[in-house]
């Protein structure tokens, strides 16, 4: 007698794929515990998804999706680049550990691909060579990537040093006392740096926006450089 798919939607599994990366993050995701969660048996997801990467790919596939969705294209070349970074960041703050999905899977599900593309239509227009316009679109889905997945690690961090040594400890109280034991030489700039507050910029909009300023201004001047550049013959 043939067997009978197990009666548990895709969505429901992927919703629940969710939750679990909210509550315990990605390494804490497993097949298992996913199971338990939604009622059934461990075998019963495979009727479904074959792998926990399986699952991984379709989750990043829906981020792409949502990106494609928040992106409309407009203005230039910059304005594209700027507004596709800012609706990637945006999406990815809202969906936990999508940052790391997305740079741990291979683009075989057609939004990511999609997903792509959008990028690199951002800067097709311009006259940078094709290698150089896959460069631009790397690095700056690595600055955003990065930058998401920084912000991500250190609000974890903080929670579990404070669940570690208690509500009112809080690691800047670590990093005073250290910054206190050592020298001008070792860590003179370091210091005067954070007594300042400067390192409370890591991870807000105005830190964001300055990175992302240098990464298009870099690419700027790389078209000029390919304007001015003495064409061959």
């Amino acid at each position: 007698m043939k067997k009978q798919q197990p009666q548990i939607s895709e969505d429901k599994i992927l919703a629940m794929s969710w939750a679990l990366l909210g509550e315990g993050g990605i390494e804490k995701f497993s097949m298992r515990r996913l199971a338990d969660r939604l009622g059934i048996q461990a075998p019963s997801l495979y009727w479904h998804f074959k792998s926990k990467q399986a699952i991984y790919l379709r989750l990043a596939n829906q981020v792409s999706r949502i990106i494609l969705e928040s992106h409309r294209p407009q203005g230039d070349w910059r304005e594209q680049l700027q507004g596709m970074a800012v609706a990637i960041r945006s999406v990815l703050s809202q969906y936990p550990c999508s940052t790391q999905l997305m740079m741990a899977t291979l683009p075989h599900e057609p939004d990511i691909i999609r997903f792509n593309n959008r990028m690199l239509l951002c800067i097709e227009s311009t006259p940078l060579q094709q290698a150089q316009k896959l460069q631009v679109v790397l690095t700056l889905m690595n600055y955003v990537f990065n930058f998401v997945l920084d912000a991500y690690e250190h609000q974890r961090n903080v929670a579990a040093i404070m669940k570690e040594e208690g509500e009112t400890s809080l690691p800047g109280d670590r990093v005073s006392r250290l910054l206190d034991s050592m020298g001008e030489d070792e860590a003179g700039l370091f210091r005067s740096m954070y007594r300042n507050k400067l390192f409370e910029m890591m991870g807000t909009d105005a830190a964001f926006e300055f990175g992302l300023q240098v990464i298009l201004l870099g690419v700027q001047q790389m078209i000029q450089q390919q304007m001015t550049k003495p064409q061959e013959g």
